[in-house]
């Protein structure tokens, strides 16, 4: 077990596949905007910066790579990238199940969202060594992810998902803790690491 650790270590760590990394995730991230565009066609200019959920979480996580590449710690970038990455990772795998139990059926596309956010919020967690982010950080990438919630649930511009639109109160419930859970595990990351520091 032990010697599977260090070697999923060597893996994760190794320049060249964090480069790889970085480029699946940077072609993940622009084919996730255009999977919002018939969204973002019929959005007011004032929301447009929060619909496009997923992809702004896998943006802000490439820029997080390429900063550890280049060895550099951009710390705001990296508390908003394990926040909302493991957020909307989560809550996109719970939507499209969610769809399946409620039609019954969930095409290849679907199925494709599931294993793709859910290798977001993975890879997000496999990273935690990398963060540096204190918690002035954690503080501003809070305010953006619960600021999101508002505009997303009463503003209405939540992504769509039309056979679950009667649920929209129970999910925007549920999203909402989902925002505290995960603030929480950035929250556990600086406190284990200002622990080893001191």
């Amino acid at each position: 077990m032990k010697e599977m650790k260090t070697y999923v270590k060597l893996v994760l760590f190794n320049k060249s596949f964090m480069w790889l990394l970085f480029i699946v995730n940077l072609v993940g991230t622009i084919y996730g905007y255009y999977w919002y565009e018939s969204q973002l066609s019929n959005t007011e200019p004032k929301f447009l910066l929060f619909v496009p959920d997923s992809p702004t979480a896998s943006l802000f996580f490439t820029i997080a790579l390429l900063g550890w590449l280049w060895k550099k710690n951009w710390k705001l970038i990296e508390a908003l990238a394990l926040i909302t990455l493991v957020k909307y990772g989560v809550w996109a795998v719970v939507m499209n199940i969610w769809t399946y139990v409620e039609n019954d059926y969930l095409g290849w596309m679907g199925w494709m969202l599931v294993a793709s956010h859910f290798a977001m919020a993975l890879q997000a967690v496999l990273y935690i060594p990398n963060y540096k982010f204190k918690f002035v950080h954690i503080f501003i990438a809070s305010v953006w992810t619960l600021h999101n919630d508002v505009i997303d649930y009463v503003f209405g511009q939540m992504p769509v998902y039309s056979s679950l639109d009667k649920y929209a109160a129970q999910i925007g419930y549920f999203t909402f803790w989902l925002s505290i859970a995960c603030i929480s595990i950035a929250l556990i990351v600086y406190q284990k690491r200002s622990n080893r520091i001191s």
